[in-house]
């Protein structure tokens, strides 16, 4: 399936499942009523900063936006193969994302990213209904990350923890590529979020 065809049927299917309508979902999120409905046709190359706005107000993470809709009788695969695991490229950065988890239900997602050198990419959506953890772990080149007020240079090896409730800034500062595994988690309800 076209990624693009993809992402417009996860969208749709999640402002299904949660009975909004274009306008609530372009209020929750601020993006525009005409934009989503784009978006929802398959009909628009969203940017990275889109659909993080459009995954915080649904309550999911980017990566759920990437996911196969669920089958309607067998239970999903626990393998994913490489062939079948969407990649996408951000419009604006042009940075690569690889969706490496299965579509089994699972709380834990990974990403593999291929950042372009001397590239930014800067999420807004601070307030999530959903409680998400994410780990970036850097395998190749620099990366720069800017969580809320806090800043971090990382290099090939370091891993950063980090809550996805605040705005948070991707920079490739060098010449060269940076690649990384994103593993991110998102909480159930019943556990009550800790204060940091």
């Amino acid at each position: 399936m076209d990624v693009n065809a993809r992402i417009a049927q996860r969208v749709r299917a999640l402002r299904d499942e949660r009975s909004l309508s274009l306008e609530a979902l372009a209020e929750r999120s601020g993006v525009s009523r005409s934009n989503i409905s784009l978006i929802e046709r398959g009909q628009s190359s969203p940017t990275a900063v889109v659909l993080d706005k459009l995954s915080a107000a649904l309550g999911v993470t980017l990566a759920s936006l990437f996911e196969d809709a669920p089958p309607d009788t067998a239970a999903p695969s626990p393998l994913a193969r490489v062939t079948q695991q969407p990649i996408w490229k951000d419009p604006s950065s042009g940075y690569l994302r690889r969706n490496l988890s299965p579509p089994v239900g699972s709380p834990l997602q990974l990403v593999e990213v291929r950042f372009p050198a001397g590239q930014r990419v800067a999420y807004e959506s601070a307030s999530r209904d959903a409680d998400i953890h994410q780990q970036v772990w850097l395998l190749e080149g620099v990366m720069e990350l800017t969580v809320g007020e806090s800043h971090w240079r990382l290099a090939a090896g370091d891993c950063l923890a980090m809550r996805l409730d605040r705005p948070i800034v991707f920079r490739n500062p060098t010449r060269k590529p940076a690649r990384y595994l994103v593993a991110l988690v998102t909480l159930p309800p019943m556990f009550p979020r800790r204060k940091e």
